[in-house]
Parts: C-alpha cells; sequence; structure tokens
C-alpha cells in the first residue's frame, strides 16, 4: 500500500537529493514501489530593489517527501541515496496521514495565492512611506510573520542633544534652539 514518507536531507539539498532518488529509482527499477518525489515549495511575493518579486520557497527545508510502497528493497533504495540522512521516525519510517499530506502539499486550496513576505527584524529602523506618518522614522517592535502586519515604534517630535560640557545651549532638531 502507497503512504507519504518524510525523508531527512542536508538544508538546501533538497532538489539534489530529489533528483539523485529519481535516478536512483530508475536505475534500480523501483518505479513500481516508488511513485512520486517532491520537495515541498509555495510561491511568496518578495520585495527586492523595491520590486515585488515572485518567488518559489520551500516550505520544509531539510525534507523531502516521498510516495512509496515501504519494504525492504524501496527502504533501502531511498535509505541509500546520497544526500539523504534517513527517514522521520523513531526506529523504522512513519507514514503521513492524509490531513498532513493535503496541508504540506496544498491540495486543499484549488488556487493558491503567493504569500507577500517581509524580511525585517525586530529593533531595525524603518522609514515609513506611505500614511499619515510618512517619511517618518521608526523601530520594528512587533513582527507578525501570519497576517503580515509589522508594529512601528516612532517619534514625530525628536530632540537631539549634546551634554559635553556644563553651559552648552540644547540644540534642537526642529531648527530653532530650545535653551
Amino acid at each position: 500500500m502507497f503512504h507519504w514518507y518524510v525523508i531527512n536531507t542536508y538544508s538546501g539539498h533538497e532538489n539534489k537529493v530529489r533528483q539523485n532518488l529519481l535516478h536512483s529509482v530508475e536505475t534500480m527499477s523501483q518505479q513500481q514501489k516508488i511513485r512520486r518525489v517532491v520537495v515541498p515549495t509555495e510561491q511568496v511575493v518578495e520585495t527586492k530593489d523595491g520590486q515585488k518579486v515572485q518567488v518559489e520557497k520551500r516550505t520544509l527545508p531539510g525534507y523531502v517527501l516521498v510516495h512509496m510502497e515501504l519494504d525492504d528493497d524501496s527502504w533501502h533504495v531511498v535509505k541509500n541515496t546520497p544526500g539523504v540522512t534517513g527517514f522521520v521516525g523513531a526506529q523504522k519510517p512513519v507514514a503521513l496521514s492524509k490531513g498532513e499530506v493535503d496541508k504540506i502539499l496544498h491540495v486543499a486550496t484549488l488556487e493558491q495565492k503567493p504569500r507577500p513576505t517581509a524580511e525585517f527584524s525586530l529593533g531595525e529602523t524603518v522609514k515609513v512611506i506611505s500614511g499619515p506618518l510618512a517619511d517618518f522614522d521608526g523601530e520594528i517592535i512587533e513582527v507578525n510573520a501570519e497576517a503580515q502586519p509589522i508594529r512601528v515604534r516612532g517619534r514625530i517630535v525628536t530632540f537631539a542633544a549634546q551634554k559635553d560640557s556644563p553651559g552648552l545651549p540644547l540644540r534642537c532638531s526642529l531648527g530653532y534652539c530650545c535653551s
């Protein structure tokens, strides 16, 4: 009986492992036992150099899915493929449930829309480019990866003070003296 199994690979080598496994399946005549080899990916929209670009990202770095009928021969083919570090499972490989496979392979959604991503980190200084606070600088205090909003804390009026020695006036960033 055919089930989906997860194999471990080195992160960043998933496509190479997929090609190696497909080659091993062909050379060892295991096409009847191993049907599909999939690197789970999704389409995301990133902003690079001010332009929105659609790219494909791996959803499970370091893992590859294999749809196969598990027996000693098919296990041997997968396990001895260059780049495969093992199956997911304690002693013997554990098959994924249908719900897990559907979620990973996005089978449940007929039309998958690209998900926008923004690569910001906490504490990073950013400039607001639109809305009522356009052209203000702020510090990122919260990033919600699922819903994509970013909370920024900024100052509407800032003062820069220099305190080198007593008696110097306070310099105000508004352009006039505040002492």
